[in-house]
């Protein structure tokens, strides 16, 4: 996103005020320089590593160990310069590195400061292990409160997304990670504090580090699976060129679906994936059947109609795509059993192929093809409510009428119409079917 909005960039500034307040008392206090100056170095050292290996994670323990170790305003310093060193990804980069700064400055302040309300700083110089991972887990806490609201605030400033989405989900799923950080951060600060100094406690990132490059290398698998199926898609798209970017459009209408439905981000995630992928078996069809001129023979259209289980074939093996498989191999089937491959009915239709079903006959409907021109978007929404309860989900197809309600769709030409193919009809008997 080269341009980030007005507002957020209010957010933004407020944030980076209340990170500068938290950084003022350092010229007034007696701070323990040593300490900070060289916690915030290892941070920005770790930082500049974990982007130049492509690690997975930030330094949280270096981050924890200041909050356990140093004044509140010394803690928050600490994360300043390798957050504003840190590559930003993105343009406007100093605004994002500023961003960032900021957040883990004011939330780095804050553990600190319930840390020391909770007199962790004596337990953790006195060694007395119950009480310091007790104002340690008050200090990991407030951290990840801090941090998932700030996250929070820019989603919803910055990309428009409704509040109570923007929170959800983000506060379970940094706990657990962040919790894991605090420990190596409280195992640093009493090895700083004990007779051993701060040479020993640098030890403790070592296995850190081993399993940052674990989680690393599980991301780039990862990321090789999802080069794979961007191969596929854009394979499916040059060998028929009736539906090019038809299966992105499916994605993002799938995940418009699981989004309104309320479901875990990990799973709509999962059910972009499925939409994306569920025409991949067109791979396995004849060519010549795909950009036929004219309506298909019986035996032609089995042949289509196996293009389910073809690309069920070729998806399975990719393990994290989960129910993304089953939706390739079910989104044509029909609520009255009519479908195929296997006539399945009901709540016998996995729940990822009966979203992928809306989402495909939608952007069908709405699409551009040589054979017919798009419909608008209320009769399509209208053609899908007739056919609620037969063919299609009415759940569904409810959730897409609301989030297409709410956020919109503009679909895109799909044919490239500088090389329009000849005209073929479309197949009869569904709302924006297609072969």
């Amino acid at each position: 996103m080269e341009a980030i909005p007005a507002r957020a960039r209010v957010y933004v500034a407020c944030v980076a005020l209340c990170a500068l307040a938290c950084l003022v008392p350092l010229l007034a206090a007696h701070t323990p320089w040593r300490a900070a100056v060289l916690l915030a170095a290892l941070y920005a050292a770790g930082e500049r590593i974990a982007a130049r290996w492509r690690f997975a994670g930030t330094f949280y323990p270096v981050l924890l160990a200041g909050a356990f170790l140093l004044p509140p305003s010394a803690a928050a310093l600490v994360a300043v310069p390798g957050a504003l060193l840190s590559p930003a990804g993105q343009r406007p980069l100093w605004t994002r590195r500023i961003w960032r700064a900021a957040q883990l400055a004011v939330a780095v302040w804050a553990a600190a400061r319930v840390h020391g309300a909770l007199d962790g700083r004596d337990a953790v110089a006195t060694g007395e292990f119950p009480c310091a991972l007790l104002s340690a887990g008050g200090a990991v806490l407030t951290f990840c409160l801090v941090l998932t609201a700030l996250d929070g605030g820019i989603l919803t400033v910055a990309e428009g997304v409704p509040v109570p989405r923007a929170w959800r989900g983000l506060f379970p799923r940094s706990l657990a990670p962040i919790a894991v950080h605090g420990l190596a951060g409280l195992m640093m600060a009493v090895l700083w504090r004990s007779p051993y100094g701060s040479v020993a406690a640098l030890l403790v990132l070592l296995p850190m580090c081993v399993s940052w490059w674990v989680f690393a290398q599980y991301h780039r698998e990862r990321a090789a699976h999802q080069a794979t199926i961007r191969a596929l898609v854009q394979a499916v798209d040059i060998k028929d060129g009736y539906t090019r970017g038809h299966s992105e459009r499916v994605g993002q209408a799938s995940m418009m679906i699981a989004r309104e439905l309320g479901l875990a981000d990990e799973r709509v995630e999962v059910l972009r994936f499925a939409g994306i992928l569920h025409d991949v078996g067109k791979l396995g069809v004849p060519t010549r059947l795909l950009r036929k001129n004219g309506p298909l023979t019986p035996e032609e259209r089995r042949v289509i109609e196996l293009h389910p289980e073809y690309g069920h074939e070729m998806v399975r093996g990719i393990s994290f795509l989960g129910e993304a498989r089953a939706a390739v191999l079910h989104h044509h089937e029909r609520l009255d059993g009519s479908g195929y491959p296997y006539g399945l009915r009901g709540s016998q239709i996995p729940e990822s192929a009966r979203v992928v079903a809306v989402a495909d006959a939608f952007d069908a409907m709405t699409s551009t093809r040589t054979y017919s021109r798009a419909r608008p978007v209320s009769v399509a929404l209208g053609e899908l409510e007739k056919c609620a309860g037969s063919q299609f989900d009415p759940r569904m197809v409810t959730a897409l009428a609301r989030a297409v309600d709410q956020y919109g769709w503009h679909p895109a030409v799909t044919a490239d119409e500088a090389c329009t193919p000849p005209a073929r009809p479309p197949v009869a008997g569904v709302p924006g079917a297609h072969r």
